[in-house]
């Protein structure tokens, strides 16, 4: 199927849309659609929105990437993971439609998805973003119900653009006619975007610090809007970031009309791994039975700040990193804000991906930022050198969701 297309990435909607019309518009049939564009927060906040609406018993299909352990993950089929041989049979479907057209990978996905959702019924579509917006193939839904964008800053910069005005337009891209839109905390100029295409295009808007806000007070989340105040736990996925994630859907639910119950279930129900995720079985925590273990897959300056964030509000304990990062990615941005927090960088190598930032590189840019950084051969080797240095250590396996989605499938 690769061979159709040379390039991964290429962000147009000819193609999508004319296998779409090959296979009798499936996104026309669609149950309901919330779609969620953003930099960061987007996976966390889709998380929280389907753990709401399915707590009220709705059936939810959901479309994620990328994936981090196997395929399927991707797609839920009311409220339930996608077999393989669906999947197999849906995929072999578009490919005998798109014949001999040149299609991408997530492009033919994507229309395989949609025969899914269209077939099976459910209550709501869950779509995310998979990079940018405007030119994304998710961004063939005409008339969502809802529209959610998460924060958005500097990345992906040869696919969306250079400066936060152009990246914030490519997210806005998904604004549709007259169809409300949840924004979450945002910088001002990439805000000024947002806010002229939703005017442009009379969309109402619900914005984080205009019409809704969401704090942590006292140990308890705090949500408010013209409906009136929430008080609900905090959220369960870990890391103060999460409060505005929370806030997020939060505002999606209360814009769908879901009650109290729904909005708490988004808090303390929602599951996403590799967002800050203990790991707490498997082969890497046998091996290190001491010392607490963590994953994450942020990769841009912004997940580095959250991650730090995190790191800081944490009770003290020698803390190491075991990184390995995309050559495509601001490496010093994503470690700078983590320095203050790290005892010593292990850097690696990420297994199988042609690209990869080599270990020594990764090393180099630690250096430069003020971090004592070694190599290493490969996470369960550098997990042995920290045993070996400090057996009670914090460990944080981070960088990318290429290496996270590795470290899942080997870890169990």
């Amino acid at each position: 199927m690769m061979t159709l297309h040379p390039k991964i990435i290429d962000l147009t909607m000819q193609r999508v849309e004319r296998l779409l019309a090959a296979l009798g518009h499936p996104e026309r049939a669609l149950p309901p659609v919330i779609h969620i564009a953003g930099t960061n927060g987007k996976g966390s906040t889709h998380a929280m929105i389907r753990a709401g609406l399915e707590a009220g018993g709705s059936l939810v299909h959901a479309y994620t990437s990328p994936h981090l352990a196997r395929f399927h993950e991707r797609i839920r089929l009311a409220g339930e993971l996608i077999s393989e041989e669906a999947l197999t049979a849906l995929l072999d479907e578009c490919v005998k439609a798109n014949g001999p057209d040149e299609i991408t990978f997530f492009e033919i996905t994507t229309c395989a998805a949609f025969l899914a959702f269209a077939r099976v019924k459910a209550d709501y579509t869950l779509l995310e973003v998979g990079l940018g917006g405007r030119l994304d193939a998710t961004n063939v839904v005409d008339h969502p119900i809802l529209t959610v964008i998460t924060p958005v800053s500097i990345d992906h910069q040869q696919y969306l653009g250079d400066t936060l005005p152009e990246i914030a337009g490519e997210k806005a891209g998904i604004i549709k006619r007259l169809v409300p839109v949840v924004v979450g905390p945002q910088e001002p100029e990439g805000m000024d975007v947002i806010e002229a295409r939703a005017l442009r295009l009379g969309a109402p808007v619900l914005a984080y610090g205009q019409q809704w806000s969401v704090s942590e007070e006292r140990g308890r989340l705090i949500y408010q809007d013209e409906n009136g105040l929430l008080d609900l736990p905090l959220p369960n996925l870990p890391g103060p970031f999460q409060i505005f994630n929370a806030g997020a859907a939060i505002a999606a639910l209360r814009a769908l009309g879901k009650d109290q119950a729904a909005c708490e279930a988004a808090v303390t129900s929602a599951f996403w791994p590799a967002r800050m995720q203990r790991l707490r079985f498997g082969p890497l925590v046998e091996a290190a039975p001491e010392v607490e273990l963590w994953l994450d897959g942020g990769h841009n300056p912004a997940g580095g700040a959250a991650v730090a964030d995190t790191l800081a509000r944490m009770p003290a304990r020698e803390t190491h990193l075991i990184c390995g990062m995309l050559n495509t990615k601001d490496v010093r941005g994503y470690m700078r804000p983590l320095a203050p927090h790290v005892t010593r960088l292990h850097a690696v190598s990420i297994p199988g991906e042609k690209n990869t930032l080599p270990a020594e590189a990764t090393c180099e840019a630690a250096t430069a930022v003020g971090i004592k950084a070694v190599t290493a051969a490969s996470v369960a080797a550098a997990l042995a050198q920290i045993v070996a240095d400090c057996p009670t250590a914090r460990v944080l396996i981070c960088g990318s969701l290429y290496l996270a989605g590795g470290v899942l499938r080997e870890n169990g």
